[in-house]
């Protein structure tokens, strides 16, 4: 059993990292092998609409100049999959926008790759904008047919400098039960 995560975050070692990482260390603890991905210090472009993927019905990209086919194969490979983004002006990263965008189109053109998978967002907020954010990647795992895995508030913690998300405790705790209730539901899944 395994679940990769996806720091969509600039920052490669900031707030999302540790949010991302909290969640991970918890699926470690139940014995679910993990990865996270630094997407934001590769190149990773927009979708350009061209449909090749709908053609192709491969669930990969035509683009192969960036960092998106990896990501989608680790996704494919998976049982679980968390992307993780800051807050910036209200939104999702750039990064993770592009991911979301060319992910959703690949993987429903491949027939639904996502299917069934268990998914989560997983955001790091300043103040404002954390539900919209976890709202847009959770879009991409709705249309995909994914599960999405809930804690006991919104996948979110608040910080604002380096490694302040540190000092959220309320924040920990909900990305420790969003690990927790993800290992439980893979484990169930793969029983």
């Amino acid at each position: 059993m395994n679940v990769v995560a996806f720091n969509c975050s600039p920052n490669e070692e900031g707030n999302t990292f540790k949010a991302l990482s909290r969640v991970t260390k918890v699926l470690g603890s139940e014995d679910i092998d993990t990865e996270i991905v630094q997407v934001a210090q590769k190149p990773i472009y927009g979708c350009r609409s061209c449909f090749v993927c709908s053609k192709i019905k491969e669930g990969f990209c035509v683009i192969d100049s960036d960092i998106l086919n990896t990501c989608l194969k680790k996704m494919y490979e998976a049982d679980g999959v968390l992307i993780g983004s800051p807050v910036y002006f209200g939104s999702v990263t750039m990064q993770a926008k592009a991911l979301i965008d060319r992910t959703g189109l690949c993987a429903m053109a491949g027939g639904y790759l996502l299917k069934r998978k268990v998914c989560a967002g997983v955001i790091a907020v300043r103040r404002q904008g954390a539900v919209t954010a976890l709202n847009q990647i959770n879009n991409l795992f709705m249309l995909n047919q994914s599960i999405i895995v809930c804690s006991d508030y919104w996948n979110m913690g608040i910080g604002h400098m380096d490694n302040a998300i540190e000092k959220d405790d309320e924040g920990l705790n909900t990305l420790d039960l969003l690990g927790q209730n993800m290992a439980w539901l893979i484990k169930k899944i793969n029983q």
